[in-house]
Protein backbone atom coordinates (compact mmCIF):
# COMPACT_ATOMS: atom_id res chain seq x y z
CA UNK A 1 0.00 0.00 0.00
CA UNK A 2 1.24 3.88 -0.82
CA UNK A 3 0.64 6.12 1.40
CA UNK A 4 1.25 9.82 0.43
CA UNK A 5 1.08 13.48 1.96
CA UNK A 6 -0.01 16.66 1.36
CA UNK A 7 3.12 18.81 1.56
CA UNK A 8 2.16 22.39 2.86
CA UNK A 9 4.00 25.35 4.12
CA UNK A 10 3.66 25.93 8.47
CA UNK A 11 0.39 26.99 9.90
CA UNK A 12 -1.36 25.55 7.29
CA UNK A 13 -3.53 22.21 7.06
CA UNK A 14 -2.18 18.96 8.92
CA UNK A 15 -0.46 16.28 5.95
CA UNK A 16 -3.70 14.28 4.40
CA UNK A 17 -2.84 10.38 4.31
CA UNK A 18 -4.66 8.93 2.11
CA UNK A 19 -4.78 4.82 -0.54
CA UNK A 20 -4.07 4.86 -3.97
CA UNK A 21 -4.11 1.14 -4.19
CA UNK A 22 -7.95 0.50 -2.85
CA UNK A 23 -7.88 -2.29 -5.47
CA UNK A 24 -5.11 -4.07 -3.63
CA UNK A 25 -7.61 -4.59 -0.67
CA UNK A 26 -10.52 -5.52 -3.54
CA UNK A 27 -8.07 -7.84 -4.63
CA UNK A 28 -6.98 -9.74 -1.38
CA UNK A 29 -10.28 -10.06 0.76
CA UNK A 30 -11.77 -11.67 -2.70
CA UNK A 31 -9.00 -14.12 -2.98
CA UNK A 32 -9.38 -14.77 0.84
CA UNK A 33 -13.01 -15.66 0.41
CA UNK A 34 -12.35 -17.75 -2.41
CA UNK A 35 -9.88 -19.79 -0.15
CA UNK A 36 -12.50 -19.80 2.57
CA UNK A 37 -15.00 -21.50 0.41
CA UNK A 38 -12.59 -24.16 -0.87
CA UNK A 39 -12.39 -24.88 2.63
CA UNK A 40 -15.94 -25.22 3.49
CA UNK A 41 -16.11 -27.35 0.30
CA UNK A 42 -13.84 -29.56 2.18
CA UNK A 43 -15.58 -29.67 4.74
CA UNK A 44 -19.18 -30.40 2.43
CA UNK A 45 -16.77 -33.21 0.49
CA UNK A 46 -15.83 -35.16 4.04
CA UNK A 47 -19.45 -35.16 5.02
CA UNK A 48 -21.05 -36.19 1.89
CA UNK A 49 -18.34 -39.03 1.88
CA UNK A 50 -19.29 -40.15 5.29
CA UNK A 51 -22.88 -39.97 4.57
CA UNK A 52 -21.63 -42.57 1.46
CA UNK A 53 -20.36 -44.97 3.83
CA UNK A 54 -22.60 -44.94 6.80
CA UNK A 55 -25.67 -44.32 4.56
CA UNK A 56 -26.82 -47.49 4.35
CA UNK A 57 -26.42 -48.78 8.49
CA UNK A 58 -30.12 -48.57 9.58
CA UNK A 59 -29.07 -50.72 12.60
CA UNK A 60 -32.26 -52.35 12.07
CA UNK A 61 -34.04 -48.89 12.18
CA UNK A 62 -35.79 -46.66 9.92
CA UNK A 63 -34.73 -46.02 6.65
CA UNK A 64 -34.83 -43.33 3.99
CA UNK A 65 -38.03 -44.71 2.06
CA UNK A 66 -39.29 -45.05 5.15
CA UNK A 67 -38.41 -41.46 6.83
CA UNK A 68 -37.90 -39.06 3.89
CA UNK A 69 -41.03 -37.10 2.49
CA UNK A 70 -40.22 -35.83 -0.98
CA UNK A 71 -42.86 -33.30 -1.68
CA UNK A 72 -41.84 -31.48 1.54
CA UNK A 73 -38.01 -31.90 0.19
CA UNK A 74 -38.91 -30.55 -3.10
CA UNK A 75 -40.96 -27.49 -1.62
CA UNK A 76 -37.94 -27.09 0.78
CA UNK A 77 -35.72 -26.97 -2.30
CA UNK A 78 -36.99 -24.35 -4.32
CA UNK A 79 -37.55 -21.72 -1.21
CA UNK A 80 -34.12 -22.04 -1.72
CA UNK A 81 -33.59 -22.17 -5.49
CA UNK A 82 -36.07 -18.57 -5.69
CA UNK A 83 -33.73 -17.26 -3.00
CA UNK A 84 -30.49 -17.31 -5.10
CA UNK A 85 -33.00 -15.83 -7.68
CA UNK A 86 -33.71 -13.21 -5.72
CA UNK A 87 -30.27 -12.07 -4.95
CA UNK A 88 -29.18 -12.19 -8.63
CA UNK A 89 -31.79 -9.53 -9.03
CA UNK A 90 -30.65 -7.84 -5.59
CA UNK A 91 -26.80 -7.98 -7.71
CA UNK A 92 -28.20 -6.06 -10.37
CA UNK A 93 -29.83 -3.57 -8.73
CA UNK A 94 -26.94 -3.21 -6.59
CA UNK A 95 -25.07 -2.61 -10.33
CA UNK A 96 -27.54 0.21 -11.18
CA UNK A 97 -26.94 1.68 -7.74
CA UNK A 98 -30.77 1.51 -6.95
CA UNK A 99 -30.04 0.82 -2.86
CA UNK A 100 -34.04 1.00 -2.02
CA UNK A 101 -34.81 -2.15 -4.97
CA UNK A 102 -31.84 -3.84 -4.05
CA UNK A 103 -32.83 -4.03 -0.15
CA UNK A 104 -36.26 -5.16 -0.89
CA UNK A 105 -34.66 -8.09 -3.04
CA UNK A 106 -32.29 -9.02 -0.34
CA UNK A 107 -35.78 -8.65 2.42
CA UNK A 108 -37.17 -11.33 -0.30
CA UNK A 109 -34.42 -13.56 -0.26
CA UNK A 110 -33.81 -13.66 3.48
CA UNK A 111 -37.49 -14.46 3.81
CA UNK A 112 -37.01 -17.21 1.40
CA UNK A 113 -34.07 -18.58 3.57
CA UNK A 114 -35.87 -18.36 7.03
CA UNK A 115 -38.66 -20.65 4.81
CA UNK A 116 -36.32 -23.14 4.28
CA UNK A 117 -34.91 -22.76 7.42
CA UNK A 118 -38.07 -23.98 9.24
CA UNK A 119 -39.03 -26.67 7.02
CA UNK A 120 -35.97 -28.03 7.99
CA UNK A 121 -36.61 -27.71 11.26
CA UNK A 122 -39.97 -29.12 10.91
CA UNK A 123 -38.56 -32.15 9.36
CA UNK A 124 -36.04 -32.72 11.71
CA UNK A 125 -38.58 -32.45 14.91
CA UNK A 126 -40.77 -34.66 12.92
CA UNK A 127 -38.04 -37.32 12.79
CA UNK A 128 -36.49 -36.97 16.35
CA UNK A 129 -40.46 -36.86 17.17
CA UNK A 130 -40.60 -40.27 15.59
CA UNK A 131 -37.56 -41.72 16.91
CA UNK A 132 -35.71 -41.52 14.25
CA UNK A 133 -32.75 -39.35 16.31
CA UNK A 134 -29.09 -38.96 15.01
CA UNK A 135 -28.02 -41.80 17.67
CA UNK A 136 -30.65 -43.95 16.55
CA UNK A 137 -28.04 -45.44 13.26
CA UNK A 138 -25.32 -44.54 11.68
CA UNK A 139 -27.39 -43.60 8.43
CA UNK A 140 -29.63 -40.70 10.70
CA UNK A 141 -25.38 -39.84 12.42
CA UNK A 142 -24.26 -39.13 8.78
CA UNK A 143 -27.87 -37.65 7.95
CA UNK A 144 -28.17 -34.91 10.82
CA UNK A 145 -24.72 -34.22 10.46
CA UNK A 146 -24.80 -32.93 6.64
CA UNK A 147 -27.72 -31.99 6.29
CA UNK A 148 -27.52 -29.86 9.92
CA UNK A 149 -23.92 -28.08 9.11
CA UNK A 150 -26.06 -27.12 5.11
CA UNK A 151 -28.79 -25.36 7.48
CA UNK A 152 -26.15 -23.73 10.06
CA UNK A 153 -24.47 -22.64 6.90
CA UNK A 154 -27.87 -21.01 5.61
CA UNK A 155 -28.67 -19.19 9.33
CA UNK A 156 -25.27 -17.73 8.96
CA UNK A 157 -25.90 -16.28 5.77
CA UNK A 158 -28.92 -14.86 6.64
CA UNK A 159 -27.73 -13.10 9.46
CA UNK A 160 -24.86 -12.25 7.45
CA UNK A 161 -27.41 -10.99 4.96
CA UNK A 162 -29.47 -9.12 8.08
CA UNK A 163 -26.44 -7.27 8.76
CA UNK A 164 -25.66 -6.15 5.06
CA UNK A 165 -28.73 -4.48 4.92
CA UNK A 166 -28.42 -2.34 7.97
CA UNK A 167 -24.98 -1.61 6.37
CA UNK A 168 -25.85 -0.44 3.34
CA UNK A 169 -29.01 1.43 4.81
CA UNK A 170 -26.26 3.50 7.12
CA UNK A 171 -23.67 4.09 4.27
CA UNK A 172 -25.28 3.26 0.74
CA UNK A 173 -23.51 1.17 -1.81
CA UNK A 174 -19.98 2.34 -1.32
CA UNK A 175 -16.88 0.11 -3.02
CA UNK A 176 -16.46 -1.96 0.74
CA UNK A 177 -20.32 -2.42 1.16
CA UNK A 178 -20.45 -3.84 -2.56
CA UNK A 179 -17.70 -6.36 -2.08
CA UNK A 180 -18.96 -7.64 1.11
CA UNK A 181 -22.72 -8.57 -1.29
CA UNK A 182 -20.66 -9.92 -4.06
CA UNK A 183 -18.92 -12.10 -0.91
CA UNK A 184 -21.88 -13.09 -0.21
CA UNK A 185 -23.24 -13.53 -3.18
CA UNK A 186 -20.62 -16.32 -3.66
CA UNK A 187 -21.53 -17.86 -0.31
CA UNK A 188 -24.69 -17.78 -1.02
CA UNK A 189 -25.16 -19.76 -4.48
CA UNK A 190 -22.22 -22.27 -3.09
CA UNK A 191 -24.79 -23.16 -0.31
CA UNK A 192 -27.69 -23.88 -3.33
CA UNK A 193 -25.35 -25.94 -4.92
CA UNK A 194 -24.16 -27.87 -2.30
CA UNK A 195 -28.41 -28.29 -1.52
CA UNK A 196 -28.78 -29.45 -5.07
CA UNK A 197 -26.39 -32.42 -4.12
CA UNK A 198 -27.87 -32.96 -0.67
CA UNK A 199 -31.27 -33.49 -2.49
CA UNK A 200 -30.33 -35.66 -5.25
CA UNK A 201 -27.38 -37.83 -3.37
CA UNK A 202 -29.36 -37.84 0.28
CA UNK A 203 -32.67 -37.46 -0.42
CA UNK A 204 -33.73 -38.80 -4.41
CA UNK A 205 -31.13 -41.27 -4.46
CA UNK A 206 -32.56 -42.59 -0.63
CA UNK A 207 -35.99 -43.28 -1.71
CA UNK A 208 -35.12 -44.95 -5.14
CA UNK A 209 -32.32 -47.22 -3.50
Amino acid sequence: MTMHTDTAPPGAQAPVFYETEEHAHEASTMLGFWVYLMSDCLIFTVLFATYAVLGRNYAAGPSPLDLFDLKLVALNTAMLLFSSITYGFAMLEMEKGRLKAMQLWLLVTGLFGAAFIGIELYEFSHLIHEGATPQRSAFLSSFFALVGTHGLHVTCGIVWLIVLMIQTAQRGLIPENKRRLMCLSMFWHFLDVVWIGVFTFVYLMGVVR
